[in-house]
């Protein structure tokens, strides 16, 4: 399972010249590719932990800012207030992982992942995790790698520009809320859903063919409700 997924992620990259080779040391998932993940597996805890003390930083110094946008003097002390939230958050956290780790490691994993990968030999009821299942299903549609490339990467960052600004957000909700724009929306969140129904499935010709209707319907009511938000008095 792993194997077939770090393959297909660097796979995405190949619209890129030369950024396989740099990224995996080679043309394919080898050895220095293994050593280059696993460093950056280890690194990016600490690289997470000191941002954090960054943000405990600026937020102590600097206060946090309101996303209102209302000026006050309403302001809640950082210590002991947020310390005590904050402590109170990261104790169940790490209960939940001494949890994971000593009593149910295998809980979360793919049986698969006890097999031994093999380079020559794909099995078919390989699936990613169902958070990906949707950009999964988009993959197997396009027949183009370059074309999937970018509806992939599109389909991801839509949601960051969402929740680009506030203002954006604003009219976001404007529109969930007129009764002819829900039902636009409730239509993408259906073909979300079955994107994610398709993804779970083999592949078969009559799943590629809807899984291409739906990629059409999607980004054509994505369309839609980008230009209503945007267009919105």
């Amino acid at each position: 399972m792993s194997f077939c997924g770090a393959t297909v992620i660097t796979n995405l990259l190949s619209p890129f010249p030369s950024l396989i080779e740099w990224l995996c040391g080679g043309h394919y998932v080898y050895n220095p590719t293994l050593k280059r993940f696993f460093v950056f597996h280890f690194l990016f805890p600490f690289l997470l932990c000191g941002f954090v003390i960054l943000h405990i930083f600026n937020l102590h110094f600097l206060s946090s800012n309101n996303p209102l946008r209302n000026s006050t003097n309403n302001k809640i002390p950082f210590l002991p207030f947020i310390i005590s939230k904050d402590f109170y958050g990261n104790i169940l956290i790490l209960y939940l992982y001494l949890l994971q780790t000593h009593f149910g490691f295998s809980s979360l994993s793919h049986p698969d992942n006890a097999l031994e990968a093999c380079g020559l030999l794909t099995p078919l009821h390989i699936v990613p995790e169902w958070y990906f299942l949707c950009q999964y299903a988009m993959l197997k549609a396009v027949p183009n790698k370059n074309a999937g490339f970018i509806i992939v990467f599109t389909s991801i960052f839509t949601f960051f520009y969402f929740m680009r600004s506030v203002s954006m957000s604003y009219y976001f909700i404007v529109f969930t809320c007129s009764r002819f724009n829900g039902i636009y929306l409730s239509f993408w969140f259906l073909s979300l859903l079955s994107f994610v129904w398709i993804g779970g499935q083999f592949h078969q010709d009559n799943f590629l063919s809807y899984g291409r209707i739906l990629t059409l319907h999607y980004y054509f009511l994505l369309i839609c409700i980008l230009f209503s938000t945007l267009v919105h008095p």
